[in-house]
């Protein structure tokens, strides 16, 4: 890591969000290898987590030939269509469409069955507005493609319980 790095808040969220873009190119390459693996990452400033039951050296081939392609400018694998960002933009609209229905909908806080399917509707409805934006928020806010010097540092796979996952540092 250079010494002229600084640390600050805006730094710590520039870190997370290329260790993220790389942990979704990671497993798009991972995918694309047609390996027979279920995979879930999370991302922090100094690195990700993989977990699912992969050999360390096709993470490691992986996670570089990740990292070379999003500096080869295929912004595309910073996202993934499963991210939990997608998960969470879809928990919050839809709960807020159903919030809005019934709250508006009922008088005096009373809740009238009949309001129901209109409560499913709106969670529906929002549910399917959620998936592009969710993808919008994730390539704006939540992920970079555009690395910078990031490197990765060490690669490293870790056991807990019936569980196995994978560290990937970056600096």
């Amino acid at each position: 890591m250079q010494a002229t790095e600084s640390f600050g808040p805006r730094s710590i969220v520039q870190r997370i969000r290329r260790n993220h873009a790389l942990e979704h190119a990671t497993i798009h390459v991972l995918a694309a290898a047609s390996l027979p693996v279920s995979l879930v990452g999370r991302s922090d400033w100094s690195g990700f987590w993989l977990y699912g039951d992969i050999e360390t050296t096709r993470v490691e081939q992986a996670a570089h030939e990740a990292l070379r392609r999003l500096r080869a400018g295929e912004r595309h694998l910073a996202v993934h269509p499963r991210c939990g960002t997608i998960l969470a933009t879809t928990g919050v609209l839809s709960g807020l469409a159903v919030f809005a229905t019934l709250g508006l909908a009922q008088p005096r806080g009373r809740l009238r069955w009949s309001s129901l399917p209109d409560a499913i509707l709106a969670a529906t409805a929002a549910a399917i507005l959620a998936h592009p934006l969710g993808m919008w928020i994730e390539r704006t806010i939540t992920t970079t493609a555009d690395v910078g010097e990031l490197e990765i540092a060490r690669i490293y796979r870790q056991w807990a319980g019936a569980v196995t996952s994978h560290r990937v540092e970056t600096r």
